[in-house]
């Protein structure tokens, strides 16, 4: 891909002579041993001086700097893939393979035009940036130093959900913000609480981390995964289905799955698997008499799984919050509760926010789910997009709209409805002792994980699979979200043979997979097998590069049709012959930890 032209001084700082440029820079000292890519304090970029490593991430460094120019302080971000760059000299940097670079420049290109789109922008909820350069074989931006606390943060403080005119407060600003993005065909795509900063100063709402900001142009993007956050990210995040595009409607899920949590105390389910199981209770029922109707209402239709379920715009979302009905002043900032003991501010670059993801090479119509992650972590996709279930629309709203501002008075009690059986949902533990108990007691496998606990944004899963027969190797694990993947073979690796006494390593560098949220354990169960598996009748959905198995009533409701021995999980074996159905297995686990 050709780099585009780049791009001239900014207006506020002065041209340099003819025949200079920016990449004309130099620096002070030279990186310390063993302190990563990140540059020393003291150096020099142009007319910055960098004071600080603010946050290092997976796909950039941010630095609080000084302005000689302009005399004040600002943040830099500069664009570092560390799994495809490192630091050649005193501020080079160079690709650490000659394969990496066409996705070095794609990310770049990338950068340039997130730079690029920000400084279109001008609204007090969004990123400003100063200017934007290329030197030294990448790239940096420059924005004000901002600093606050994040929603995350703040609810965390609070002694009790907010309350229903502090969350409109919220959402007026925020929505606002939206509008002005969208109105330029581009998404935010990670919508979190720990991407909404409040000032330190007024309390004001910031969007944060446009690393998933990127120009949309009809169907163009539907290729590009965006960086996902479990329980914010909607269904169209996750896999390429043509019938389910990203849009405006994509920002409106994710902020209405923040406003869920910070009224419910945690985050709704996860979106892949509320297409098989809704487990997500609509907030007209979880919070009725806390909040109005018309709010209520208004939330639990940005959270719909489907996509057409949703307000399509964002003003058409503010119209359901009566938004645009408020007199001047009714929505006034969020004031900022009473800081808990302990550092309250971060500064909004102070986390390493995440760079625009790289566009991954296309391997069998699949997105490839590394080098996706915020903050240094890769996403493994431990979500079940297993088959579109329960696709009845959300219920139209029927009780009359109640003034925003203030909690309407709790409703009459109703008739209580009998109570029906809730369905049992799959125990995927259950079917990894089930698979264990089933194997071969002459076939020994071995499978250990390089490290027990593993921390989101900064280890890389690892594990060692023995065997003491030739056979076939199979690996299946359960996220702490409930979801099922055949994780090896896979779209990336269709070779699973072993022989009698090696030792395999993986995941192999075509697939490496960093450790993301959510936390908690996620668990493993190795098959070596004698002849080769078939797992097509399970499940026909990919998730990225994977196999996704069903979980949740239809995993239960496969597992207990199952009359053969071990667990329907294991797959079916290619013979026909009596007794061929032979294979050893392990289990381990992992914590994921943050």
């Amino acid at each position: 891909m050709s780099s585009p032209t780049p791009e001239p001084s900014p207006p506020t700082p002065a041209q340099p002579p003819a025949g200079a440029a920016w990449e004309a820079t130099q620096v002070l000292p030279r990186p310390a041993p063993g302190r990563g890519n990140a540059l020393p304090t003291g150096a020099h970029l142009a007319e910055f001086e960098l004071l600080r490593v603010l946050g290092e991430g997976g796909f950039g460094i941010v630095y609080l700097a000084h302005d000689h120019s302009l005399q004040r302080r600002v943040a830099i971000k500069e664009y570092m893939p560390s799994t495809l760059a490192m630091r050649s000299g005193p501020l080079d940097v160079v690709v650490t393979a000659d394969k990496h670079q066409p996705v070095f420049d794609a990310g770049l290109d990338s950068f340039i035009n997130e730079a690029r789109l920000l400084a279109q922008f001008d609204h007090p909820s969004l990123l400003k940036v100063y200017r934007f350069w290329r030197a030294n074989g990448t790239a940096y931006m420059v924005m004000p130093f901002y600093e606050g606390a994040t929603l995350k943060d703040t609810l965390r403080q609070m002694g009790s959900p907010p309350d229903e005119r502090w969350l409109t407060a919220l959402l007026a600003s925020l929505t606002e913000a939206l509008a002005v993005i969208h109105a330029e065909h581009c998404l935010h795509r990670d919508i979190a609480p720990d991407n909404v900063l409040l000032l330190a100063d007024s309390g004001r709402p910031l969007l944060l981390d446009f690393g998933a900001a990127r120009q949309v142009i009809g169907d163009a993007t539907q290729a590009l995964t965006a960086i996902l956050k479990p329980g914010y990210a909607p269904v169209e995040q996750y896999a390429e289905v043509p019938s389910l595009k990203q849009g405006p409607w994509t920002d409106i899920y994710a902020l209405c799955a923040v406003i869920y949590a910070a009224v419910m105390g945690s985050k709704p389910p996860v979106s892949v698997a509320r297409t098989v199981s809704d487990s997500c209770v609509p907030l007209v029922e979880a919070a009725a008499g806390r909040y109005s109707p018309r709010f209520l209402q208004a939330i639990d239709a940005g959270l719909s799984v489907r996509p057409d379920g949703r307000p399509q715009s964002v003003q058409e979302f503010r119209q359901a919050l009566g938004i645009d009905d408020l007199p001047a002043g009714a929505a006034p900032m969020p004031a900022r509760p009473a800081p808990a003991p302990g550092p309250a501010a971060r500064p909004a670059a102070g986390a390493a926010a995440p760079l625009a993801p790289l566009p991954m090479p296309r391997t069998g119509g699949l997105p490839r789910p590394v080098l996706l992650g915020g903050v240094g972590a890769a996403v493994l996709l431990l979500a079940g997009l297993a088959f579109w279930a329960g696709q009845r629309q959300q219920p139209a709203a029927t009780a009359a709209p109640a003034a925003v501002g203030a909690a309407a008075p709790a409703p009459a009690p109703a008739a209580v409805p009998a109570t029906t059986a809730q369905p049992v949902n799959l125990s995927i533990q259950g079917e990894f002792d089930r698979l264990l108990q089933a194997r071969s007691a002459d076939f020994d496998v071995q499978a250990r994980a390089n490290a027990p606990k593993l921390r989101i944004g900064k280890d890389r899963l690892g594990f060692k699979v023995t065997s003491s027969r030739d056979g076939h190797v199979y690996v299946l694990v359960g996220g702490p979200d409930g979801s099922l993947l055949l994780l090896y073979p896979n779209a990336m690796a269709s070779d699973n043979r072993i022989r009698a006494g090696q030792t395999l390593a993986l995941p192999q560098s075509s697939w490496p997979l960093d450790t993301s949220e959510p936390a908690g354990p996620e668990h493993f169960a190795v098959i070596v097998s004698e002849h080769p598996r078939d797992f097509s009748h399970l499940s026909k959905q990919q998730v990225a590069w994977f196999l996704s198995l069903p979980t949740g009533a239809a995993g239960s409701a496969l597992a207990n049709g199952h009359a053969g021995p071990g667990s329907v999980m294991a797959g079916k074996a290619r013979c026909n012959t009596a007794g061929c159905d032979r294979y050893g297995a392990a289990l381990f686990s992992v914590d994921v930890v943050n």
